[in-house]
């Protein structure tokens, strides 16, 4: 059985010689699913005492931590969600420090945040409190004092949570082991003992984490701490075996299903008709015996029992899908008492992408633009939970007899949260199909919402034209990327301004390419003035390849007349 992650924890918090306590402290280990996907997490705040709510700032800032970080998706990467979420309660504090105490500077507080998400401890940081890490023996301070001087004597906080409607936030990723501790502390205690006093604490009670907090605190006040007290301490039990492909395991463990045909009846669904099938898997018709409604029986095939990476995409297929509530991606619906491997999906009545171009023939500008707002919508859905589809290509666009299209086929998207699961299956392959993926997919290197924009803009090339604007490939090497066909030269009512758009999409680099979806979605709607000025660039500049290879060519045919012409004349 797979080990999950432990940990042990103990902290301890004194106003000290002052009145009010304005530090706050707390850990949260959430249960069974989300311990997997979103580890744990445990804050510490320390209320700036020169603002009127310092104390309830930090309250805020630790409880809403804690609690809102576990309600973010699943898919997005802690760096995103600690992100999203930190900068949320930045914003009200600075709001309600104006409106509740008159002072854009009334709700003040240092905020240093852990979350332990499989093998990897993911911490942010604003202020001066601090995290340490306790690993065999030695101490080392992960997060950044945000101080100032003024002089020798006078310092300031420079970066704290409220002081401003937007917030810089530190973050470090480090790598951990079993045995590991980290040490939350705010300035009462750091700023009263020497490096060589906390470790001496550390070293004698590691093995007590409350006695450790309990000294830690007494010898901050015993060497005259003028501030709060408060310290929290995080050890690492066991560290969790189970790997990413385990998140699957429950699903996967189920048998595969028996060879279906129209007739048979499977957990409540009555097979109607295959609708395709491949060497990968097969795909039904299927008839819901309890709603009436018909829906998509996907099976995977026996020939793939034993492939991890396989199933792994088979499985990710419906755990995407069943996340993503959008009208332009295919809906994933959750199975009833299912004792078998498969998946559920709405049924759309209509026709891929692919084969909409092969009945067509290439597409005006207005029905592509048509069609690329509803793709642009879908993939803007994905991009906005960190998912990154990889195969976008027309036979994994749906669309139905009302002109509404769906991207299908999730077994290849990059998850970002789901990669911070230790696994042990290789991700570096090459992702996508070997004409619409984009260049760094191929090379195994993580794909992007570049990625996915590069595809897309691809697939408008063939609608416009019914060619692809490299030619179609042979090979993964990419070397035939390197001259791109404009799209006037097989589809002249194209305007000059959209195939530089076209181009820009296309881009072998995807620096290159646009920023953003939106960005490509104005270019393929309005002439862009960049083109127009990059279109009166002399062509050495334009596209120095090009210049370069056309002089070679008028040299050579230079030199072959001069050549003939010698002939001609030699006696």
């Amino acid at each position: 059985m797979s080990t999950k992650l432990e940990i042990d924890y103990a902290f301890r918090s004194e106003a000290g010689v002052k009145q009010n306590n304005d530090d706050t402290c707390n850990v949260c280990i959430p249960e069974d699913n989300l311990l997997l996907s979103k580890g744990i997490a445990a804050a510490i705040a320390d209320g700036v005492s020169s603002s009127e709510g310092g104390g309830r700032a930090s309250q805020i800032c630790v409880s809403g931590f804690l609690s809102d970080y576990f309600s973010t998706p699943e898919s997005w990467s802690v760096k995103t969600s600690a992100g999203k979420v930190l900068g949320a309660l930045n914003r009200w504090l600075y709001s309600q420090g104006q409106s509740d105490y008159d002072s854009a500077r009334g709700m003040l507080t240092t905020f240093s945040g852990l979350v332990l998400k499989s093998t990897t401890a993911h911490i942010v940081h604003i202020g001066d409190s601090r995290i340490y890490r306790y690993h065999n023996g030695d101490l080392e301070q992960i997060t950044r004092d945000h101080r100032a001087w003024v002089s020798k004597e006078k310092e300031f906080l420079s970066r704290a949570m409220g002081a401003d409607p937007h917030i810089d936030i530190d973050y470090h990723a480090v790598a951990v082991d079993e045995g590991d501790s980290f040490i939350f502390t705010s300035d009462g205690i750091h700023d009263f003992l020497t490096r060589r006093e906390l470790l001496k604490i550390l070293n004698s009670n590691n093995y007590n984490l409350q006695a450790c907090a309990n000294a830690l605190v007494e010898t901050a006040l015993e060497n005259g701490s003028t501030d709060n007290a408060s310290c929290q301490i995080i050890h690492l039990l066991k560290l969790p075996q189970e790997t990413e492909a385990d998140i699957f395991q429950r699903v996967s463990d189920l048998p595969f299903p028996p060879d279906l045909q129209p007739g048979m009846k499977i957990d409540g669904y009555e097979i109607l008709r295959e609708m395709h099938a491949s060497k990968r898997s097969e795909v039904f018709l299927a008839l819901d015996l309890t709603s009436g409604d018909k829906v998509v029986l996907k099976t995977p095939s026996v020939n793939y029992r034993d492939d991890a990476d396989y199933l792994e995409g088979f499985l990710l297929e419906e755990w995407v899908g069943r996340r993503i509530r959008n009208a332009h991606i295919l809906r994933i619906l959750e199975p009833r008492n299912r004792h078998f491997l498969y998946n559920i999906s709405e049924y759309v009545e209509g026709r891929s992408l692919g084969q909409w171009i092969q009945d067509n023939g290439p597409a005006d500008l207005h029905q592509t633009r048509a069609l690329a707002e509803q793709i642009i919508d879908g993939l803007r859905a994905l991009h906005r939970m960190e998912m990154f589809h990889q195969d976008l290509k027309p036979d994994n666009i749906l669309i139905d007899s009302h002109g509404t299209v769906k991207l299908i086929d999730f077994g290849s998207t990059r998850v970002a949260g789901m990669e911070e699961i230790e696994s042990e299956i290789d991700h570096s392959t090459p992702q996508g199909t070997l004409d619409y993926a984009a260049p760094e997919c191929l090379r195994g290197e993580s794909c992007t919402h570049a990625s996915d924009l590069y595809s897309l803009g691809v697939i408008l090339y063939e609608m416009l034209t019914g060619k692809l604007p490299y030619g179609e490939s042979d090979s993964p090497h990419l070397k035939q990327r390197l001259n791109y066909r404009p799209a006037r030269r097989y589809n002249p009512e194209i305007p000059a301004w959209v195939d530089a758009a076209l181009e820009r999409a296309v881009h072998p680099l995807a620096s290159k390419r646009h920023k953003t979806l939106s960005e490509l979605q104005h270019d393929l709607a309005h002439p862009n003035p960049i083109y127009r000025e990059q279109a009166e660039l002399p062509l050495l500049e334009r596209n120095p390849l090009l210049f370069w290879q056309t002089l070679a060519g008028l040299l050579l045919l230079i030199i072959i007349n001069l050549l003939l012409l010698y002939l001609q004349i030699k006696p």
